[in-house]
């Protein structure tokens, strides 16, 4: 037992922490004032002291960073250092249920996707569902500004009206209008939705729309993975087990 105390107790510099996370020392004096590593005693003259409990809440808080994000790690950490267990559980619980809630929505979007993509527009040319850009803007629930920078990433083409130049959006350039904005609740980016307008265009198919919705169920099964391995360090650290990077 002796042994093992003193193996918890053994003095670690600045340095030697730094190391263990690939950081710097500095980035180590940063995680110290932010409370995700806990209090470091001082010597006499003045130096902080770490031990194998700061190297531990470093892999700890390394791990749960790569799935919870930085802040909810922090915050997770500090409520680990204050000796609120619960509290930091609630934040792991409250990480996974917003992880759910984006997997619910990403099967929901997709079955609308579908549908969208399924629509038929018609033949090009003006008719009588033609649209406003203030029209399109409400139908979707966006700002027109939403609606101009989409137009100028060459996702949206819509007609000018030949006296007022006004944009006038017809049945296919509100379709597109709709998968945009269905992509980008999806957190895709304008490039990847370029994509998978030009494929529904060209083929009428939605082969890429398909892709882009198991590129984003694979991010959150990678993200959830990740998750699982920051909470089993998470609950060695509480249980003062020791831990490996």
């Amino acid at each position: 037992m002796t042994g093992r105390k003193d193996r918890g107790r053994r003095a670690l510099r600045p340095v030697d922490l730094a190391r263990t996370a690939g950081v710097s020392t500095q980035q180590i004096r940063n995680y110290l004032d932010e409370g995700i590593l806990p209090p470091a005693p001082r010597t006499p003259s003045g130096y902080r002291t770490f031990d194998e409990r700061h190297r531990h809440a470093l892999i700890t808080f390394r791990a749960l960073e790569r799935g919870y994000g930085r802040t909810a790690s922090a915050e997770i950490m500090r409520a680990a250092h204050a000796g609120d267990a619960p509290q930091a559980l609630a934040l792991v619980d409250a990480a996974h249920a917003a992880l759910h809630e984006q997997r619910l929505a990403l099967r929901s979007m997709g079955e609308a996707l579908e549908a969208v993509a399924r629509q038929d527009p018609g033949p090009p040319g003006p008719a009588r569902s033609d649209l406003r850009i203030g029209e399109v803007a409400a139908r979707l629930g966006v700002r027109t500004s939403a609606l101009r920078v989409w137009e100028s990433a060459g996702l949206l083409t819509p007609r000018r009206e030949p006296v007022t130049g006004y944009r006038v959006f017809g049945p296919a350039e509100i379709r597109d209008a709709q998968m945009i904005h269905l992509l980008r609740q999806g957190r895709y980016p304008l490039e990847r939705i370029g994509a998978v307008l030009d494929g529904l265009r060209r083929t009428g198919g939605s082969e890429a729309l398909r892709a882009a919705i198991a590129e984003r169920r694979e991010a959150i099964t990678h993200r959830a993975t990740q998750m699982l391995d920051g909470s089993g360090h998470l609950y060695r650290y509480l249980a003062g087990a020791p831990d490996r990077p």
